[in-house]
């Protein structure tokens, strides 16, 4: 499309709006639903590692998805592809919100995660066609705040409908924002001349099945007791040989494959795809843990809890926003080093947590976090595609996101798993100090006294908070620790020539 098409281009304002909509309602269903998770565990009869399947079926089904959109695009035209995701995002937010049973909610945000994928690079592509050269930038710019209205307002907006109305408003409010987008982009986006193209079946299938997989042994690795149970072993077994079946037709087949064997030729793109998986399972890792921890043991209404969590999106933003200054002017590496540190430094902030603090420790360690991945984000993008060859780019973006979108799959589930097992280990280990024989026991209050039924039982409601806070503890060590270790390796990535820099820091990653 020229200059001049994109300058007369009719209806720009009712198709940046719809479709602005519909991003920002798939960017928020990404955070909307963490602070409801206590709510969600209560009413589904769920325990707390089960219900993080309502999260990570999510983000699953959207990374197996994701790399189809441009097939799908090729085959049928973006707009047919646009109004299909977004009908299919409003109705499976309906059946999310009518769930009675996990099962039932769980395959709903499969279904949200599938048609959901293709919304957010659309978006981005139909903005870029629709603008004129000088307005890339402000067109990217407002794609870029609505991508990041979701970890603001998410938390906020979750907590607000689930104290005031119910859980299920969470998906609900999905249902008038999805229509009236769906109304702009039928009524004002044009159609794009679609031009078929082939699509590797076999590539397609086997990786999905090694992440489908991977990510069930993860979700119920803890409660089937690991390697001990023949299901476990059978479900490795399948994702190992699913991967090899992947990896080998990948590397053998002739003409077009599912991922371009090409990709792995470039150190940059690859150093860049292992460090948007640190930044998935750090990111979702840490937001999958902070709500139930503030309502479970600091016993936090649900809307202060999205209101302490929120700051975290905000710092974000500003990092985003600082940082589109830096790039081409700064070496990403040192930026990206900046980010993490910074990460690290908000999760040490973490395992200082207390079940007598106040709010200010979460606010300002969820704040700096936020900046740590705003630092991280773009640059880590940038750097990626900065010495990849143009031709590779339209495959590599949908693949980049794909690992961090499973680095963010694995972390909740890998934290969920250590924090329920830590809680039960750290709980044996607190009360086996427990009983009459304990003289430091001596001169606790008549509700205490370990030597009676009462007193024993509320001594154990005692043990458990502080076994939980012990766990919760070490579950930020550990991502601390990840996050540190990630640094050095920074030094993998080779400092890409300005121009490129400043030209892959324009393209935001979704």
């Amino acid at each position: 499309m020229s200059a001049a098409q994109q300058h007369d281009f009719p209806h720009r304002g009712m198709i940046t709006l719809s479709i602005m909509l519909a991003t920002i309602m798939q960017a928020l269903d990404t955070t909307i639903a963490n602070v409801a998770l206590p709510h969600m565990q209560g009413s589904l009869q769920a325990s707390q590692d089960q219900i993080t399947w309502v999260l990570t079926s999510y983000i699953v089904a959207s990374a197996i998805a994701l790399p189809l959109t441009g097939w799908l695009c090729a085959q049928w035209g973006r707009r047919k592809v646009f109004i299909v995701s977004g009908v299919g995002f409003t109705i499976a937010s309906a059946l999310c919100g009518m769930a009675t049973s996990l099962g039932g909610i769980v395959a709903a945000r499969l279904l949200q995660g599938i048609f959901g994928a293709a919304l957010v690079p659309l978006s981005q592509a139909v903005l870029l066609d629709i603008n004129p050269p000088q307005k890339v930038g402000q067109a990217m710019a407002i794609w870029g705040a609505g991508i990041m209205v979701g970890p603001i307002l998410g938390p906020l907006l979750g907590g607000w409908l689930t104290e005031n109305f119910d859980w299920r408003w969470v998906f609900f409010i999905n249902l008038p924002v999805g229509l009236f987008a769906l109304w702009g982009i039928v009524r004002y986006l044009p159609e794009n001349k679609p031009a078929a193209q082939r699509l590797d079946v076999f590539g397609l299938v086997s990786l999905s099945v090694a992440i489908g997989l991977l990510q069930l042994l993860l979700d119920r690795g803890e409660l089937m007791d690991w390697f001990d149970s023949w299901e476990i072993r059978l479900e490795a077994a399948g994702a190992v040989v699913a991967f090899a079946f992947f990896a080998v037709h990948t590397w053998t087949v002739q003409g077009t494959s599912f991922f371009n064997r090409d990709l792995l030729r470039d150190r940059n793109f690859v150093t860049g795809m292992f460090f948007g998986f640190i930044v998935g399972m750090v990111l979702y890792g840490t937001m999958a843990l902070l709500p139930t921890f503030l309502q479970t043991l600091m016993a936090y209404p649900v809307v202060y809890t999205g209101m302490v969590t929120a700051p975290r999106g905000i710092g974000t933003m500003l990092a985003m926003i600082a940082v589109g200054r830096l790039v081409g002017k700064v070496d990403l590496r040192l930026i990206m080093a900046t980010g993490f540190m910074l990460t690290a430094f908000s999760l040490w902030q973490m395992t200082h947590i207390t079940l007598q603090m106040d709010s200010s420790l979460i606010v300002w360690s969820g704040f700096i976090q936020g900046l740590g991945i705003g630092f991280t984000f773009v640059p880590l993008s940038a750097a990626a595609f900065a010495t990849l060859a143009p031709r590779l780019r339209n495959e590599g973006t949908p693949i980049f996101s794909l690992l961090r979108n499973i680095g963010g799959a694995v972390g909740i589930s890998i934290v969920q798993a250590l924090l329920t097992r830590g809680v039960a280990q750290n709980h044996a280990q607190l009360a086996s100090l427990v009983g009459p024989d304990n003289q430091g026991l001596v001169g606790l209050p008549a509700a205490l006294d370990p030597g009676t039924a009462a007193g024993l039982a509320m001594l154990n409601l005692e043990v458990t908070r502080q076994a939980s806070l012990l766990a919760y503890i070490n579950d930020f060590w550990i991502m601390m620790a990840v996050t540190v270790l990630a640094i050095p390796l920074l030094m993998l990535i080779r400092a890409p020539k300005r121009t490129a820099t400043a030209a892959a820091g324009g393209d935001v990653p979704h």
